[in-house]
């Protein structure tokens, strides 16, 4: 063997050994299957499966944005201030912005379903100061969190009392003449649903405001029923405050007289020994009234309105338009009228009424 094929012997084979280590280095793992987001279609529109779980979960909530002007007894506060030149009373704009996010989940059991709620909300708005100065008012805090299993409900939510009935109509003005305290509470409850359109319900409440928590073992119960049909529904609720020893009661009558126009009632009763503390009957005098009616005019706008009337004589009533500009996004104007009736216990306010409009812009998600 010469040197010059010893030579290209030698290379052949580095090239070789380098091609094979070459090689070697390129190879690449298979890729591991990819687990996509599955729809979850059991418990309503927007949930999906939590990867890796049997659990479906839902984010929702909205953000809307509210302004208002008129009488200063008139829906949100900061509708009058002093001018700020010659310091006499005069009116402006009320507006708030406001942010709720809701976290929904829902999974199968032996027992029934078994769901969570968590809702944030925070908002920033106007108000008066002690000396009828416009300041901010804002805050962010838990709107509502529960646990549910099967029927049985254990956690922080709107008060049976108000919500088994219903919130009134669609008006944004209508807590004029409360239907039901509008603050959350800690309860415990447990509905039956017989599965043909009747429900019952059993709650104990903590209470809302410093005035009515519980201040013994004895908690505040509320109960209620309801039968829906597709004609409409029949429901009423009552409760018992543990605490200052009052209770109040609710019936309601709803009615869809066609898919376009569908009406409603509801009237209150409760005592008012210790008026200005029972939550549960938040209305002026024993009684109150509510009613209204909402018309489908088309495909993108629903007229309503309604009126509400209370043992006081106090008075109010709106008319406004949900307008559904895009799918999702809600805009509502609304005129307003109220009335303090003639009663010494709305002091310097008795007889007073007024105006007022407000016009709100509501994206949900």
């Amino acid at each position: 063997m010469n040197i010059k094929s010893l030579l290209f012997g030698s290379a052949a084979a580095l090239v070789a050994v380098s091609g094979a280590r070459a090689a070697d280095a390129v190879v690449v793992a298979e890729p591991e299957p990819a687990e996509y987001v599955k729809i979850c279609d059991v418990y309503g529109a927007g949930y999906f499966y939590i990867p890796g779980t049997e659990t479906c979960m839902r984010i929702s909530g909205y953000v809307r944005y509210t302004a208002s002007v008129g009488s200063e007894f008139n829906g949100y506060d900061g509708k009058w201030n002093a001018d700020k030149r010659d310091g006499d009373m005069q009116g402006t704009w009320s507006k708030e912005t406001k942010i709720v996010l809701n976290v929904d989940t829902g999974q199968e059991t032996e027992y029934g379903t078994l769901s969570t709620h968590a809702g944030i909300k925070a908002n920033w708005g106007t108000g008066l100061d002690a000396a009828d100065e416009t300041i901010g008012t804002g805050a962010a805090a838990l709107d509502s969190a529960y646990i549910k299993l099967g029927g049985l409900m254990i956690g922080y939510a709107d008060s049976i009392f108000a919500d088994w009935t219903g919130y009134a109509g669609a008006a944004i003005n209508n807590s004029f003449i409360q239907y039901g305290d509008d603050h959350n509470t800690n309860q415990i409850s447990y509905t039956f649903d017989a599965g043909n359109g009747f429900s019952a319900i059993l709650g104990f409440e903590q209470g809302q405001h410093d005035s009515d928590v519980i201040d013994s073992y004895v908690p505040h119960v509320v109960g209620g029923a309801k039968f829906t049909q597709g004609w409409g529904g029949i429901s009423a609720v009552a409760a018992y405050n543990s605490v200052w020893e009052e209770w109040a009661a609710k019936a309601r009558l709803d009615v869809n007289v066609n898919e376009q126009f569908s009406l409603f009632v509801m009237g209150g009763y409760g005592t008012d020994d210790h008026v200005d503390y029972n939550d549960y009957k938040p209305w002026g005098g024993n009684w109150a009234v509510w009613g209204g009616g909402s018309f489908k005019a088309n495909e993108k706008a629903t007229i309503y309105a309604e009126a509400s009337y209370d043992d006081n004589k106090d008075i109010a009533a709106s008319l406004g338009v949900a307008y559904s500009l895009v799918p999702g996004f809600i805009i509502k104007p609304e005129v307003n009228y109220t009335k303090y009736g003639n009663v010494a216990a709305n002091g310097a306010l008795a007889g007073e009424d007024g105006w007022g409009g407000v016009i709100r812009f509501q994206r949900n998600f």
